[in-house]
């Protein structure tokens, strides 16, 4: 799933706030705070950032983020881990992670268009444990947990827009 909108305002200033990692948590519904780990500064291939996350049915939860692609200033990706087994098993392998997440950025009339997008799983989330609780309610728990993502995306996006213009 993907959300993108048009920035009017450069590349290069789009970009500092996308990989800025705790601009989200001003923005988002769901993540509260974030923090580079292992001596990280800023983003690299590689690099690792935890994340705390509250959600009202789900409770508060932290998990570990590594940077999976980083090609500046186009694409900054991050595979999201359970890093304390909250969900099943810990892992800190990107290839499990409960999602990845991706922001693209191109130029554009004169400004910039930014596309965020997610993908959940291959591992598990907390939709994992309502659908295995819940088999029979598949298609009402994605749709939910679609919408809601979809609204923090859209809402993470208004806000990276409303400041690179602002400064533009």
């Amino acid at each position: 799933m993907h959300c993108d909108v048009h920035v009017a305002a450069a590349v290069p200033r789009v970009w500092e706030l996308v990989t800025d990692i705790g601009l989200p948590a001003r923005l988002s519904p769901e993540l509260q705070r974030v923090a580079w780990l292992d001596g990280a500064d800023g983003p690299s291939a590689g690099a690792c950032f935890e994340g705390y996350n509250h959600h009202r049915q789900l409770g508060e939860w932290r998990t570990v983020s590594h940077v999976v692609e980083l090609d500046e200033p186009h694409v900054f990706a991050w595979a999201v881990t359970d890093a304390d087994g909250r969900y099943g098993e810990p892992t800190l392998d990107p290839a499990n992670a409960m999602a990845n997440w991706r922001y693209e950025l191109d130029a554009e009339g004169g400004g910039s268009r930014l596309r965020q997008s997610v993908r959940i799983g291959p591992g598990r989330s907390g939709l994992t444990l309502a659908l295995e609780r819940w088999p029979d309610r598949e298609e009402e728990f994605v749709a939910f947990r679609l919408q809601e993502l979809r609204a923090g995306m859209e809402a993470t996006l208004r806000g990276i827009k409303a400041l690179a213009e602002e400064t533009a």
